[in-house]
């Protein structure tokens, strides 16, 4: 059965790239996944009104870590919506880091980073780093990302 999901998982893995999956956080979004040390994997923007959150959820352990938003826009009571940002089929990344990360601001998109990630090549069996762009539109509260 452990080869079966193993066989699964690495073949979801060598899918065709698509659009990186953005969803609404879920159970894996708890505060003892935050990456450590903590410090280098949170980080705020905004006037502290938008923070990216590394989350490592340890398993599967070649997709493990993603990405968690917390951002306008606000509830009726004033709660963030919080987004998670993966490499799809509720799967992350095999590495993640804030270290580096670039972002700018365009009033017509958003806000956009750039967060270094290493994403399962199926050719080589091994990790390729790449730079997975998300945008966030605070006012409607959009989040797109991709390669």
């Amino acid at each position: 059965m452990k080869r079966l999901l193993t066989a699964l998982f690495f073949g979801l893995l060598a899918l065709p790239a698509a659009a990186q999956q953005v969803r609404p956080c879920d159970e894996m979004a708890r505060v003892d996944a935050v990456a450590e040390p903590w410090a280098d994997n949170t980080q705020t923007f905004a006037g502290n009104r938008v923070r990216l959150v590394v989350i490592d959820t340890l398993e599967p352990a070649a997709a493990a870590f993603q990405l968690v938003i917390l951002s306008p826009p606000f509830d009726e009571i004033g709660a963030r919506q919080c987004m998670m940002v993966g490499s799809g089929e509720g799967l992350g990344f095999g590495g993640m880091t804030l270290a580096g990360m670039t972002s700018s601001y365009d009033p017509a998109t958003g806000l956009t980073w750039g967060v270094l990630v290493k994403s399962y090549n199926a050719v080589t069996g091994g990790f390729d780093d790449r730079v997975l762009n998300v945008t966030l539109n605070q006012s409607s509260g959009a989040v797109t990302a991709g390669f």
